[in-house]
């Protein structure tokens, strides 16, 4: 698997699992409807399901997925929560990609 389909792998798995964990929040912070459950589950089926066609060792994989899930939350926290993100936000998450490329791209690996 080629560099680049394993980032969009990352980012496809962790969109899955920001939405399914982001829908029950707007059921319990923000009282919308309990329905919602039904695509959060599904949602996060299809989270568990994207982490099993990763090809590192699952450790690895969940490792290395952190920093992009950092990046994805923080394209979401401006994309659809509508907050731009700060200079820290961004360092924060040129460090967890950072942790993530040393994990992926070690020699051996």
């Amino acid at each position: 698997m080629t560099l680049i389909n394993t980032l969009l792998l990352f980012m496809a798995t962790a969109v899955a699992e920001i939405v399914g964990c982001y829908l029950p929040y707007l059921w319990l912070k923000q009282g919308k409807s309990a329905w919602l459950l039904i695509p959060a589950a599904a949602s996060l089926t299809l989270f568990v399901w994207l982490l099993t066609l990763h090809p590192m060792p699952a450790g690895r994989t969940y490792a290395a997925y952190g920093g992009v899930y950092v990046l994805v939350a923080i394209g979401w926290l401006w994309a659809v929560d509508g907050i731009m993100p700060s200079h820290w936000d961004i360092v924060g998450v040129l460090v967890a990609l950072l942790g993530m490329a040393i994990i992926v791209l070690a020699p051996g690996h």
